[in-house]
Parts: structure tokens; sequence; C-alpha cells
């Protein structure tokens, strides 16, 4: 079956993230594929998780490439769900972020297995992704053992002239602001929490400092950053707000530690409010100098015929899961633009150019 065709099936399931029945016939799709072949393929089911789909072409825990994706997508309208194509442009839900890259990944597998490559070649599909990777996580837990030399990480969607090697550290942090009500015509008699949640939010932009399309982003974007993901408080318009919540999103590069964070929202919180930290994880990082990505990289330049660069991101990725296990993560995906948006598209061409890079790739490490 032919790589086009495949992600076209694959927009086609409605996976938006919960959405169990059309993940299970995504996931049965995929199993499917590698029917009469020697993969071995397993969809793992979790109690307190939604599925993923593990193909490998061994029964080994260390892989030499494994490549990490998920076939969960945000909402859309049900149209995005056809997709279609114009001037070598795949539009609909998914094309970018990231069923393309999962048609590349099947593909992959399928070369190594008609070639009988000499790799221990896997990959992992989740399908939660969007809302936390809850999947993925229980995955680990089953699969104590499981990792890799090198992670394929496609999840960067958006220029295939460059490869991420950084990614920031994402930090959720609560904000709880307990005051006293009063009636709102005599303030003074109570005191206001919403009041109390903002300075505290005024007193951190002194810190991270506040950048919209307006402002323009900074000269250089390598800082830690933090935006109001979630505000309330109050529950009628002529009473003082005795209580008040924030969920605040911060993105913290390799140089900021969390201690250095809870100690700003020490000096930050005003008198009743408290803060508590949701999630947070690590950052990915890797040397522009690391033999397995220029080894990648040399042979990406190859197929797509220029020098190819290095860039930082503000967003996360699952892969820093297999980074904690000593993986080298290459981060590097297909050209494309509308993540999450309604006019999501995937340059075709540079879908297929990824996949001539996979290859080439797991070739190499076979002769070695």
């Amino acid at each position: 079956m032919k790589l086009v065709k495949i992600i076209e099936d694959l927009v086609r399931f409605n996976t938006e993230t919960g959405n169990k029945k059309e993940i299970d016939d995504c996931l049965e799709y995929i199993e499917k594929f590698f029917d009469n072949t020697n993969a071995n393929v397993k969809i793992e089911r979790f109690d307190e998780a939604s599925p993923v789909i593990y193909i490998r072409n061994n029964n080994e825990d260390e892989q030499d490439v494994l490549v990490l994706g998920h076939i969960d997508v945000v909402k859309a309208d049900k149209e995005m769900f056809e997709p279609k194509i114009v001037d070598g442009k795949m539009f609909g839900r998914g094309t970018l972020d990231m069923k393309s890259f999962a048609g590349v990944a099947m593909k992959s597998m399928q070369y190594v297995l008609d070639n009988k490559l000499n790799v221990k070649f896997g990959v992992l599909l989740s399908t939660d992704e969007e809302k936390g990777s809850n999947s993925t996580h229980s995955f680990l837990e089953r699969y104590k053992n499981i990792k890799a030399n090198v992670v394929l990480d496609n999840d960067v969607g958006g220029d295939i002239g460059v490869i991420i090697n950084k990614c920031k550290n994402p930090v959720f942090v609560k904000l709880k602001a307990t005051g006293k009500s009063a009636h709102g015509s005599t303030p003074w008699d109570g005191l206001d929490a919403n009041e109390m949640l903002m300075e505290t939010i005024r007193d951190l932009r002194k810190i991270y400092p506040y950048f919209d399309e307006t402002i323009g982003k900074p000269e250089n974007t390598w800082i830690d950053t933090v935006h109001v993901a979630k505000i309330c408080g109050g529950d009628v318009s002529n009473i003082i707000s005795s209580s008040a919540e924030a969920l605040l999103d911060f993105r913290l590069t390799e140089t900021s530690s969390l201690s250095n964070l809870e100690e700003n929202l020490k000096k930050s919180c005003k008198r009743g409010v408290e803060y508590i930290i949701v999630s947070s994880s690590n950052p990915v990082v890797m040397s522009e100098n690391e033999p397995k990505i220029l080894s990648y990289k040399e042979i990406a330049e190859e197929v797509l015929g220029y020098k190819i660069k290095f860039e930082q991101i503000g967003g996360a990725t699952d892969a820093r899961l297999f980074a904690e296990r000593g993986a080298v993560v290459i981060m590097h995906s297909g050209t494309g633009e509308g993540m999450h948006g309604d006019n999501e598209w995937v340059d075709l061409d540079s879908v297929k150019k990824l996949l001539d890079i996979q290859i080439k790739y797991l070739e190499k490490i076979a002769k070695k």
C-alpha cells in the first residue's frame, strides 16, 4: 500500500482523544497492516489509560531505533476527517500532527521486515498524547526494561529543513487564593481573592515577562516563559470573592531548575495565596555534535539536497521519557502548517522524503 493512501486512511479515523471506538478502529487498521508479516504487534490496553500499539521486528526490550508518536488528534469539524490534496499539500485533521508520520513509521517498519534489515526496530504509537500521554506512561510502567539507542521523534511538525535539538521542561502550577467575602459596595470589609491572585501574577511577570503578537517575540526565545492557562474566582457580581484559582503553564530551559521556580513562586505569592506544582518533567537537550544525530543529519541533507539547521522549541515531547533512559533523541519531521487549526496541512513531498531519510538511516545502522 502506498504511503499517501495510508495517510488518507489514518486521517479518516476521528481519533479525537477519548473517542474510544474510532481509536480502536484505527489501531486495528494499523495492526492489520502487518498481517502476514513477521512483525511482533501488540495493542496494549490499560485500566487507567487509553491503549498504545507497539510494533517490533524482534522480541527484545532494547531497540536500536524506536519511532515514537501518536494517532490521537484534537477536536475538529467532521469535514476535516476527509483528507483533501491540493497542489501537493494534504489538508485535514492530523495531517501534520501527526498521522502522516505515523504512516511513515508503518512504511519504515514494512521496509525493515521486507528487506530483513539487521536492525532492532520498534514503533510505539500512543492514543492520548494531546491530553497528557497517560498511555505512554502506563506502557513504560508495564515495559520497565524497554530502552532505545535512538528515538526518532516526528512529532515536531513544521519544517523538514530543521532538526530540533532542545525542548523545554513544561511545569504546570496552580495558584490558590483564599480571601474573605464581603458586599461589593464595602470592599474594605473583605479580602478580595481575585486581587490577591492578580497581584501575585503581576509580580511573577517581573520575572517572566509577558509576550503576545503585539509586543512581539524576544530576540532570544530560549528563555523561561509562563502563560496563564486558566483563571477563575467569584460567584456573583456584588460579592467580594473569597477564593480564586489560576493554572499557570511554565516552560523552563535546561538552565532553570524546579527549585529556582519555587523560590520565585514563594517570593511572588501574596498573603493568602499558595502554589501547587501540578506536574513537571525534564527538558530534552541533545548536543549538535552528537555522532548519532550528525549521522542522521548527513543522510537528511543528502536526500534533501541542502543543508539543514538546528533549532529549539518551547513545546514538550514524550521522547523525554526515553531520553531519561539514555536514548539519543532525533526530533525531525515533515513540513506543514496549521497544527490544531482549521487549515492543517502537510507537504506530501516532505513526508515522502522523511520516509526516504528514515529508511536510509535504518540501512546505515543495519550495516554497522
